[in-house]
């Protein structure tokens, strides 16, 4: 079983969870990419997260690297809370977990759809192989170690 910490794990996804595996991470990040959320007030009023908990985890997204804290304008004591690439990188992350909900948690009429803003088509995630550019069904997808994971075991 695994404890509260994932140091142990050679793997991405642990590492990753490290980050955004907890419980409001990534809806905060929903909110910030989707909402354009910043501020923490506004953080806090939107997702009902209790304060110190918000602090806790905007905190975190500045020390490893997801967010920015900016001062909101000149001469005020406020802070936005931005996305960096790091933190954006993970909008088909959240795409994807809402599609993957809208289907197996929530079924029915789906609360938001995903719409590119140029055309109005809905966004959807696929598993696209980078050498060949077919989509790949799970089934004939393989997780294989690198040399380095070799290495380390």
């Amino acid at each position: 079983m695994l404890g509260r910490t994932y140091e142990t794990q050679n793997c991405s996804a642990a590492r990753a969870l490290e980050i955004v595996g907890e419980r409001w991470s990534l809806l905060i990040i929903r909110h910030a990419l989707f909402r354009g959320i910043t501020r923490f007030g506004d953080f806090q009023r939107s997702l009902g997260v209790a304060r110190n908990i918000l602090a806790a985890r905007l905190e975190r997204f500045v020390d490893e690297g997801l967010m920015e804290r900016q001062p909101s304008s000149e001469n005020s004591p406020y802070h936005d809370y931005v996305l960096t690439d790091m933190g954006r990188e993970l909008q088909p992350v959240i795409v994807a977990l809402t599609h993957w909900g809208d289907r197996w948690a929530a079924p029915g009429d789906p609360p938001v759809t995903f719409r590119h803003e140029h055309c109005g088509g809905e966004v959807h995630q696929q598993t696209v192989c980078r050498d060949c550019g077919q989509q790949v069904a799970i089934e004939a997808v393989e997780a294989q170690p690198t040399a380095q994971a070799m290495s380390l075991a």
